[in-house]
């Protein structure tokens, strides 16, 4: 299918400059790029959304720019903030944008048919000086014109540096710098970056070049209910396992809500039109069996961490499921254990004396009627008995887990 026809079936064209230049530009291979400051040490599923529309270029038979932002980082990027960003030293964001490029290599090939390249900003940005800067690109910004964009138009009453006000420039920079050397025509990005892809278009005109550039904005996701997109009670959803583990990201995607699973499906997936049809109507007919969601957790987490942990996030979520908590592996005890409430156990202790000290209830009468009623698991397992004492002999792996309900863990460490 016709790239900008998919494109549109999937919901990811939020804006385009020139869209009748931009097919019959599309038409022929064409060198394209997005842009990832390196604002922390790893990416996160909001970033998903650009990387895989990149990659739906490349497999078009495009050619793709990765852009690293190494100088841009150095700086903050207004759009979509209401404050200013921290910046971070020269060395943190050169380790950053290494982490950056290693994660990009895993969803867009290096190698191959059609590889793409991942590029620095730094390498044209770090001998340029300021009175070059702002000799070369800073006079064809009129003030008025950088006011109007609605990244700084809309920090102006809590304030704005001159550092972030700048930063409209370096973008712009960068998308005629690849013009001129990798005779780039497009920039992609999220749709909060609209005000500087455009500035970047417009400075492109303005040094005189005759061949047309284009600009393409896909949507910020966000969730139905309007909140934001990526983020649960821990934090961000990142693409680093050590940061978020695989059985937490599948379980982020297994519970996305019934009124987002396909508009997600056709974002985040390669799956057919046909599928895609299938699979909505299966979700209108039966959505208590929620297939959509274990299909949408299934692609993404393979996509982010391979065979391998998909099966470790769905034998932790099945284990969970059946209570049968033994049949975890010890290589997936950490995982599966990330984020609970945890409290440390030096020797032995009465089972109810336990409760009460690890917080998971308030009382001994409330922790006596827990056992005495069926309330309390360990390690999967119904415990009823008053007596019992918790011992090393009752771990899993070095833990021992106690269920209050059915869905209430927590993790007992033996020091």
């Amino acid at each position: 299918m016709e790239l900008l026809n998919d494109l549109a079936f999937r919901g990811l064209v939020n804006q385009m400059t020139d869209e009748a230049g931009l097919k019959e530009q599309l038409k022929k291979p064409t060198t394209l790029y997005t842009g990832f400051d390196p604002t922390a040490d790893s990416l996160h599923i909001g970033h998903l959304l650009p990387i895989l529309t990149l990659r739906r270029f490349q497999e078009a038979g495009h050619q793709v720019i990765a852009l690293v932002g190494g100088a841009t980082g150095m700086i903050g990027d207004p759009s979509g903030r209401s404050d200013e960003r921290s910046l971070n030293t020269l060395d943190t964001v050169k380790e950053f944008s290494d982490r950056i490029k290693d994660q990009l290599s895993r969803f867009l090939p290096l190698e191959g048919e059609n590889p793409i390249t991942i590029r620095n900003n730094y390498e044209w940005t770090a001998e340029l000086s300021i009175i070059d800067f702002l000799r070369d690109i800073g006079k064809h910004f009129p003030i008025s014109y950088m006011l109007a964009k609605d990244s700084v138009d809309s920090r102006l009453e809590n304030g704005i540096s001159y550092t972030e006000f700048s930063y409209m420039l370096l973008q712009s920079f960068d998308f005629l710098k690849l013009y001129e050397t990798e005779n780039c025509r497009l920039q992609v990005g999220g749709s909060d970056q609209w005000g500087n892809i455009t500035a970047g278009l417009e400075l492109i005109r303005r040094f005189g070049h005759q061949e047309k550039a284009f600009g393409l904005t896909v949507p910020l996701v966000t969730k139905s209910d309007g909140q934001k997109f990526g983020k649960t009670a821990g934090g961000a959803v990142w693409l680093d396992a050590d940061k978020t583990t695989p059985y937490e990201f599948y379980q982020f995607w297994i519970n996305v809500d019934d009124a987002d699973v396909i508009k997600f499906i056709k974002y985040f997936t390669f799956m057919t039109h046909e599928e895609i049809d299938a699979l909505a109507e299966e979700v209108a007919a039966a959505p208590e069996k929620r297939a959509a969601q274990r299909r949408l957790a299934e692609e993404m987490t393979k996509l982010v961490h391979g065979e391998a942990g998909l099966e470790q996030a769905e034998r932790i979520t099945n284990a969970f499921f059946s209570g049968d908590l033994a049949s975890l592996k010890p290589e997936d005890m950490d995982a599966a254990f990330k984020g609970m409430p945890q409290y440390e156990l030096d020797g032995e202790r009465n089972l109810v004396d336990l409760l009460v000290e690890a917080g998971i209830v308030q009382s001994k009468r409330q922790a006596r009627e827990d056992v005495q009623n069926g309330a309390i698991y360990l390690n999967g397992e119904r415990e009823q008995a008053l007596d019992k004492t918790v011992t090393r002999a009752d771990t899993l792996g070095e833990f021992t887990i106690i269920r209050r309900g059915k869905k209430k863990y927590f993790v007992i460490r033996h020091v």
